[in-house]
């Protein structure tokens, strides 16, 4: 794993949520990585934030993608660094990626199910989350 430039930040951890969750079909789509460019540009939560560490989040995220325990590493990063109260926020965006290009890859509604675990979201704030994120993404 890449040493990041310094330690990660909520704000790191929440974009590497949302870079695991397009990332976890093997196929990262150009309307995904609109979705991830757009929240970190627009959303309060990612005020100050500066955008050039994506490139290292992102690395960092598909080496860990490519070990044995990986994934159970990622969500370690994340919950040594993420305020509780931005739990919620992290599923949020997740659903958001994983919803932008109009499909649910199997792989993605796995991922999107560890989150909901790892970050301890109760299932009907999931539900509220997710149905969310379906309405934003709706087509004619």
């Amino acid at each position: 794993m890449p040493d990041l430039p310094h330690p990660l930040t909520a704000q790191d951890s929440l974009a590497a949520v949302m870079i695991a969750i397009s990332a976890s079909d093997e196929n990262i789509r150009t309307s995904e990585l609109v979705k991830i460019t757009n929240s970190i540009n627009n959303l309060p939560v990612f005020a100050g934030y500066d955008a050039d560490r994506l490139q290292t989040i992102g690395q960092t995220v598909f080496d860990l993608f490519e070990q044995e325990d990986g994934l159970d590493a990622l969500f370690g990063l994340i919950r040594d660094v993420l305020p509780p109260h931005l739990n919620e926020t992290a599923y949020a965006l997740a659903c958001d990626v994983a919803a932008a290009d109009g499909k649910l890859a199997e792989t993605e509604l796995r991922l999107l199910e560890e989150i909901r675990y790892e970050l301890n979201i109760d299932r009907l704030h999931a539900a509220a989350i997710e149905r969310g994120s379906r309405a934003r993404h709706m087509t004619l």
